[in-house]
């Protein structure tokens, strides 16, 4: 095993004196091809071009002599130091960070960034990020060759952002540009490069925030509201207990997309975004999306909002994680079951409702339940009864989709 590995961050500034001195008595440099062309680095010193930092770990680990290892910004941020630091290694590391290049884009941006949520965009990963920046109000991308910022306007088609791309942060060559998202597929960007996502109004809190991305304590308590909270009357299918039920068979996320067809006053749409999740909202009835646009909006959260009649609207939205179905009976349901979401919850007013919705969403590969949901509300003052309601609940679990 390697007597010391050092793990030096840089930004494009010159390194710092413990840097230098690390770098000066290694007889192992593990780095991207532009940092083993540092001047620092010893001409007799073994080098590795770093792809697999696990593979380089492995080199490491059998090497005798001293170590060190180059990345770019703070390593410790989305950085090689987790793998080198994974138990399989055994490794002890130093770090010596530089500025991460989420903090350096922020600044050339001139923008604070505690209340901005950061995701790395890989190929496998690119949806879920996209998910973060239709959810969120400011979000830094780190991006990947074929994960760019091209890709990501792409697949935000239809949601109106601003980007910031910056790069090649902290070289001769670095370039900060402002584009709607809807124009970055129209250029070629220069890896690597970081995107910041800006849209919406973010809340400002007096004195700053005590906690790091979106602030939960400026939301009212409860993962459901009562109606009041929306601007009063709702549908049998809104009723609080309904909605809380089916908000816990679905469990949306950040990173998820979220359907909500038949979304009514918007209620289950924005608690699904209060969860953090990005949300489309569908309804037939315009003045259903206006009134789901207000309550987003009192809340402070991102929906986008799509006027139709399910399911044909629903064809060309991107594909979602959970849906619930609030209107549109069979054919929706069974429309949904066909993009093959991980969840789907619907409700049924009768049995033989709720049987024909089973079996379709069996049909479709679902592992299926229903409730019978019974709610009474009760006027404590005298202890009356005030609202009744009743409703079967179904939801649909995709096994081979349990992520």
């Amino acid at each position: 095993m390697a007597d010391r590995v050092t793990v030096i961050g840089w930004d494009g500034s010159p390194l710092t004196a413990a840097a230098r001195a690390a770098l000066g008595a290694a007889t192992l440099v593990a780095g991207a091809a532009h940092h083993l062309a540092l001047p620092e680095v010893p001409p007799a010193a073994e080098r590795i071009r770093l792809g697999s930092v696990a593979l380089a770990a492995r080199r490491i680990t059998g090497h005798r002599g001293t170590a060190v290892v180059l990345a770019d910004g703070d390593p410790g941020f989305f950085g090689v130091v987790r793998t080198l630091r994974a138990p399989e290694f055994g490794l002890e590391v130093e770090v010596v960070p530089g500025v991460s290049s989420v903090a350096a884009a922020f600044a050339r941006a001139g923008m604070a960034w505690d209340d901005a949520q950061v995701v790395v965009a890989h190929r496998r990963t690119l949806r879920r990020a996209v998910n973060v920046c239709r959810a969120h109000t400011k979000v830094a991308v780190l991006t990947s060759p074929g994960a760019g910022p091209a890709e990501l306007g792409l697949l935000m088609e239809g949601v109106h952002r601003t980007f910031v791309i910056c790069e090649e942060l902290g070289t001769d060559r670095e370039q900060v540009t402002v584009v709607t998202s809807d124009k970055a597929a129209d250029h070629t960007w220069r890896d690597p490069n970081l995107v910041i996502v800006i849209g919406g109004t973010a809340t400002v809190t007096d004195g700053g925030g005590w906690i790091a991305g979106r602030d939960p304590s400026a939301a009212p308590r409860g993962w459901t509201l009562p109606a009041e909270a929306y601007g009063g009357l709702m549908g049998e299918g809104e009723l609080e207990p309904l909605r809380a039920a089916q908000l816990a068979r679905l469990g949306p996320r950040v990173g998820d997309l979220v359907w909500d067809i038949g979304c009514g006053s918007g209620a289950f749409a924005t608690e699904a975004a209060r969860a953090g999740a990005a949300v489309i909202a569908v309804d037939r009835d315009l003045r259903a999306c206006e009134r789901t646009e207000a309550n987003a909006r009192a809340f402070g959260l991102q929906l986008q909002i799509v006027p139709g009649i399910a399911p044909h609207v629903l064809e060309n939205l991107p594909e979602p994680d959970v849906v619930r179905v609030g209107g549109g009976g069979l054919a929706v349901v069974s429309a949904v079951a066909d993009r093959r979401p991980q969840r789907i919850v619907a409700h049924a007013a009768t049995r033989d409702e709720a049987e024909l919705l089973g079996r379709d969403l069996t049909e479709h590969g679902y592992r299926v339940e229903c409730a019978l949901l019974q709610s009474v509300e009760l006027d404590t003052r005298a202890w009356t009864e005030t609202e009744r309601s009743v409703a079967f609940l179904l939801s649909g679990v995709l096994p081979d989709r349990t992520a």
